[in-house]
């Protein structure tokens, strides 16, 4: 690969993900709050495989994009923005990418010591070097979000999660490229037990039979290796586009907020290029778009049909507890979907409401006494 390469249709989806969940990100972190005009000190986001700042096509590569939004956030003015509050960690290995990318950045933004942020651009590893830069800027006790989108190989090691993990109100987005569960092989066993914590967390994975899961069991065994690292939440989905393969990306943070924003990143991503976002606990459901949360006719996505029962397979639940395991165990699904797919699946007989009265919250939920749950799963939805 040169020093520019195509941007593809799965990682133009990405990015718009990304842009959208910064847009969000940047305010929760550094407007003033306006009760106690408390100012948080500092903020750092690290993207530690930041590429050249632009792609064949001329499109703008993540520092490039991440920059430009926030000096241009319409909250900026609330934001206070200096280089003593806000840093941008860039860090790329390649020389010649690395070259290009502070030209990139100069000849966009102009002299990037002049900048109302520091902008720090670093050649150097992600594995190696992020901990270490982290602490030159003093980082540590201030948010950190950490951007790991390796594209072709995922050899970060734990520690650097469980660094990060530990640091106050601070997050991580971790990708797997399309090759990676195919490619794997290339990484020697030393470096999978840095990344996954032990050969004993990683080796079911490696040993699974079935060519077309094997992706989800890597896909999970990495979710629950930032769980160990520290990680109270911890989303992993599948971005599926129209065209070309499909990437993998796992989201760790310890905030509700972290995780709401994200997913609402998600629906608010549009879908002009057919790409979906699709959560590995289902098999065979296929997400709607993304703009619509039921589909036409008022039918339960398949998808979330799916979840619901798979949820209820392990006990009743009241629609509150299933909107809060919606919210920490899935992909995309909100809390307030909870409440219109039990409505929906009570109307085709797929759930049972064991409490009488109005349907709310406080309703307790569960699967017929007598229902086939394999027959359940397959059933079209409105069926």
């Amino acid at each position: 690969m040169g020093v520019l390469w195509k941007l593809e249709p799965a990682t133009a989806a990405k990015h718009r993900l990304y842009q959208r969940y910064l847009d969000a990100w940047w305010p929760i972190l550094l407007q003033t709050s306006q009760r106690t005009g408390y100012t948080r000190p500092r903020v750092t986001l690290l993207d530690a495989f930041a590429g050249p700042g632009r792609y064949e096509g001329g499109e703008p590569g993540s520092p490039v994009f991440i920059l430009d939004r926030l000096l241009h956030h319409n909250a900026v003015e609330r934001m206070h923005l200096s280089p003593q509050r806000v840093h941008l960690v860039f860090i790329e290995k390649d020389r010649a990418r690395y070259e290009h990318l502070i030209s990139e950045l100069a000849g966009r933004f102009g002299p990037l010591d002049r900048l109302p942020v520091r902008v720090e651009v670093r050649r150097g590893e992600a594995g190696r070097d992020s901990l270490p830069l982290l602490t030159e800027l003093g980082a540590w006790g201030h948010p950190i979000l950490g951007i790991f989108d390796s594209w072709g190989s995922v050899n970060v090691p734990l520690e650097v999660m469980q660094r990060i993990a530990c640091n106050r109100s601070s997050e991580v987005i971790t990708t797997f490229g399309p090759n990676w569960f195919s490619r794997r092989e290339e990484l020697n066993a030393e470096v999978l037990d840095t990344v996954f914590g032990g050969r004993d967390h990683w080796r079911p994975a490696a040993e699974e039979a079935r060519p077309d899961e094997r992706w989800r069991a890597w896909l999970g065994t990495y979710r629950a290796a930032l769980q160990r690292a520290g990680f109270g939440y911890q989303l992993q989905f599948q971005l599926v586009p129209r065209t070309g393969q499909p990437l993998y990306l796992v989201f760790g943070t310890g905030s509700d907020a972290g995780l709401k924003a994200m997913k609402e990143a998600m629906w608010k991503v549009d879908d002009r290029d057919g790409e979906s976002f699709r959560d590995p606990r289902t098999r065979g459901a296929e997400a709607i778009g993304q703009l619509d949360l039921f589909q036409a006719g008022g039918a339960l996505d398949p998808e979330l049909q799916e979840l619901v029962t798979q949820r209820l397979k392990l006990g009743s639940a009241t629609v509150e507890a299933l909107g809060r395991w919606l919210l920490t165990e899935t992909a995309r699904w909100m809390p307030t979907h909870a409440l219109r797919a039990v409505r929906l699946m009570r109307e085709d007989g797929s759930v049972v409401v064991q409490s009488a009265g109005k349907l709310t919250g406080k309703s307790q939920v569960g699967l017929p006494a007598a229902a086939d749950a394999g027959s359940m799963l397959r059933r079209a939805p409105g069926s």
